[in-house]
């Protein structure tokens, strides 16, 4: 397929293109398959993303993995995959080398923001709020809490039981990074899984259990556990969609990404999905139970996705 050819069929569906552009898009339907893999917090976005555009263009296939934001990457940089779901930046160290060596270029999209739940069995009455220092005693290197009567005085003597991602999660990378100062540094003395719903079950069994994941699964979830606000000095602050856009749920708010492969870009039904998604944001975010880009973001999404039409396919 020519590049004239690629870029009027994803023209109806970019973000930022003129009118005339979108007339010129071809009768032709899409078609291919698109491969994706990574974080287990952004794939039920791009899932969501993935039906609304297939009911569009049904000869287009999506498969979504769940490996992991760093499990998603390594695939990606060995070219195995056409976007990578990421919860985190891809890491200059490890991940960037292995693209390069592998001549595996890519443009990255912000899609969606979260911010990171942490949660409790549904039978716990006493820890509503708690401190970014007592998270961090809890979660740090070497921690000896084992009981909740150890948290805070006050606390029943219950055994802590803890749960979450595992060390390839981006989760993991950005919930350790801003709790105990430095990406992967975390006691290990925990249940990891990479499947949210296994911290879900893990934690429902114990009255102590207390874990940590992305906020659209704790909203699938949230007549199964408790969540716990966090308070980062200024006052006890619940996870929403207001207090993570507007920054008050501190420090656990972040953005998500999509990382699309140069090359798969280049191909019609990838270019037109990533708009897709960018175009209708907002409404997978609402679907999928994820906090929507700001206008600023959602603004430089635009700017992104047209930028990359230029200079891939131009």
């Amino acid at each position: 397929m020519s590049r004239g050819i690629v870029i009027a069929a994803v023209a109806a569906l970019a973000v930022a293109v003129t009118a005339a552009a979108a007339v010129a898009a071809p009768a032709k339907p899409l078609k291919g398959t698109i491969v994706v893999d990574g974080s287990s917090t952004v794939g039920p976005w791009t899932t969501a993303a993935a039906e609304a555009f297939g009911r569009k263009h049904k000869g287009v296939r999506l498969t979504v993995g769940i490996s992991g934001t760093g499990g998603g990457f390594s695939r990606f940089c060995r070219g195995e995959t056409d976007l990578s779901n990421a919860s985190r930046p891809i890491k200059q160290t490890g991940e960037v080398p292995l693209c390069l060596e592998n001549g595996v270029r890519y443009v990255a999209f912000t899609v969606a923001n979260d911010g990171i739940a942490l949660v409790t069995n549904r039978q716990n009455t006493w820890a509503r709020c708690l401190t970014v220092d007592e998270i961090r005693r809890i979660w740090e290197p070497g921690s000896r809490i084992t009981s909740w009567s150890q948290v805070r005085d006050g606390f029943p003597n219950v055994p802590l039981k803890l749960y979450g991602p595992g060390t390839d999660s981006g989760t993991f990378d950005f919930f350790t990074e801003k709790i105990n100062g430095r990406s992967g540094r975390s006691r290990s003395d925990y249940t990891p899984s990479e499947d949210d719903n296994v911290l879900v079950q893990g934690i429902m069994g114990e009255r102590g259990g207390l874990g940590y994941f992305g906020l659209s699964y704790y909203e699938e979830n949230h007549g199964r556990l408790n969540v716990v606000q966090v308070d980062s000095g200024r006052g006890c602050v619940t996870p929403s969609v207001r207090t993570v856009q507007n920054g008050q749920y501190r420090p656990l708010s972040r953005p998500l990404f999509i990382y699309a492969k140069r090359s798969s870009f280049r191909r019609a039904e990838v270019a037109a999905f990533v708009g897709f998604a960018l175009n209708n944001q907002a409404a997978v975010a609402k679907r999928s139970a994820f906090v929507p880009l700001t206008p600023a973001q959602a603004k430089k999404a635009r700017n992104q996705y047209t930028r990359a039409l230029r200079q891939i396919l131009g």
